[in-house]
């Protein structure tokens, strides 16, 4: 258990960015091959250690607190360890490949032995923007989304560990309305009328705040999986332990990634209009581990960048600036709930700063630009052989 527990120190040594791994890289590949055959592994757990030991000096370089991150090969997991490396943090970085963080005696006996100040938990089963859920896929996304942070949370408590739980804001549909001087909810925000009102009052439209209850779960009929799951896991853990729950809406960034969201209207021919809070991943992400340092009062927080878009927008200055012929389509009665705003006033109150949701997109949107035209760049230059190659 000391071998897998100095192993586990010296990843984390890497990831903080003490140690560069290409300087000892050859004592990784050493100490994996000599302990090859007498150490078992069991989802990141020594069954048989044998005597060899990490030189004295790799041990003694770390110092300091750890944090755990789970789920950190996800899009926003990836985004989470860059930021925590960033940082200067030390932290271990964990993927259910490497260790089976879902089964409830291997997280506790982890958190128990390795004693992490705190835990980030980033696992998620995502859809696609506007996807379904097959049938086949419910049950991996319940167990996911609704089941891990239940079984988080519990071993939190038992270890005395903080922890914080990376949400959606699916959970809510519509805005609250100003009208008759009192907000009233109206849950479609993709009909002409609504589209109409948003453009010449936007001051009109409110965000969702903490304290309302998320009116798009299991509770109401309407609701997609994907937002029952996440609504079930903020119902079971808000009152367990030391927590933040943040909820992040329509994640966002200039990486080609299929769970972008303006990657994702950059792919569709067609998308339904509606009104949104979005989060910017890099901004949001900063905003959830602010939070933590600065020893906010725990609970849940919706980190959306200020104000709200709509889809048509984003979809008009995606044409003009990267040129992709995007159809916006109208939703009517008959259509699904489309669109949410979140109100971001508690996080901001707390101290953390983000940028408009409108400036956040034309920025990720010129990235995009400038990664696209090096793409193409390098596509259209010409081939040059060696002699002799052909």
């Amino acid at each position: 258990m000391r071998f897998c527990r100095s192993y586990a120190k010296l990843n984390c040594i890497v990831a903080r960015g003490v140690l560069k791994k290409d300087c000892f890289g050859n004592l990784f590949s050493q100490l994996e091959q000599r302990n090859h055959r007498s150490v078992e592994y069991m989802d990141g757990f020594v069954k048989n250690a044998s005597s060899n030991q990490l030189p004295d000096w790799v041990r003694k370089a770390w110092h300091g607190d750890m944090i755990l991150l789970l789920g950190a090969s996800g899009y926003i997991g990836r985004t989470v360890a860059s930021e925590l490396r960033r940082r200067g943090h030390c932290f271990i970085p964990l993927t259910r490949r490497a260790f089976d963080y879902t089964r409830f005696d291997y997280l506790f006996d982890y958190l128990r032995t390795m004693r992490p100040i705190f835990l980030v938990n980033a696992a998620s089963y995502e859809i696609s923007l506007g996807g379904t859920v097959a049938e086949g896929e419910r049950e991996k996304m319940m167990a996911a989304n609704a089941i891990l942070p239940q079984m988080i949370a519990r071993v939190c408590l038992m270890t005395k560990t903080s922890w914080g739980h990376l949400s959606s804001g699916s959970v809510y549909c519509g805005a609250k309305v100003m009208g008759n001087g009192k907000p009233a909810v109206r849950r479609r925000l993709g009909d002409s009328e609504t589209l109409e009102l948003f453009d010449k009052h936007p001051e009109k439209f409110q965000g969702f705040t903490e304290l309302d209850e998320p009116n798009f779960s299991f509770r109401y009929p309407s609701c997609n999986f994907y937002s029952g799951t996440k609504a079930l896991a903020e119902e079971a853990i808000q009152d367990i332990g030391q927590s933040y729950i943040w909820r992040l809406r329509l994640p966002f960034n200039e990486r080609e990634e299929s769970c972008n969201w303006l990657w994702q209207m950059h792919r569709q021919a067609e998308v339904t209009d509606g009104i949104n809070s979005c989060s910017h991943l890099e901004d949001c992400v900063r905003a959830c581990l602010d939070l933590w340092e600065m020893r906010a009062p725990f609970g849940t927080y919706n980190v959306t960048n200020p104000g709200a878009i709509t889809m048509g927008r984003a979809a008009r200055e995606m044409r003009r600036v990267l040129h992709t012929p995007v159809r916006v389509r109208t939703g009517g009665e008959e259509t699904a709930p489309s669109g949410c705003i979140l109100d971001c006033g508690k996080l901001l109150r707390a101290g953390v700063k983000l940028r408009p949701v409108e400036e956040a997109v034309e920025d990720c949107l010129d990235r995009l630009r400038v990664s696209a035209r090096g793409i193409r760049s390098v596509e259209a230059a010409p081939k040059i052989f060696p002699a002799g190659a052909l």
